[in-house]
């Protein structure tokens, strides 16, 4: 399961998304850190699908965890050699130009 947040902000459209379990956690690397917070992720359960629709619709994106972030890599949206390593985190950034 992943944690799915839409926010739409002067025409773009941001998705947030996380593998469910990593919600309440923080990670760091060197000067690197991230917090995966609940506030940010959101508190609702979706599924792959849910997932894919979401991120296909994306004009910007941020995607934690490693079963979101391979599900961003699949659909296309994100370049497997540009995704981050935060601690034991996969993480990846996504903006349409």
């Amino acid at each position: 399961m992943f944690r799915l947040k839409v926010y739409r902000v002067r025409g773009e459209i941001l998705v947030a998304v996380c593998d469910s379990e990593l919600v309440g956690r923080t990670f760091r690397e060197g000067n690197l850190k991230i917090e995966v917070k609940e506030d940010f992720y959101g508190d609702r359960e979706v599924g792959e699908e849910e997932v894919k629709n979401a991120l296909r619709k994306a004009t910007i994106a941020n995607i934690t965890g490693k079963r979101a972030v391979e599900l961003a890599i699949s659909i296309g949206i994100v370049d497997k050699d540009r995704v981050l390593k935060i601690g034991d985190c996969l993480h990846a950034q996504m903006v349409t130009m």
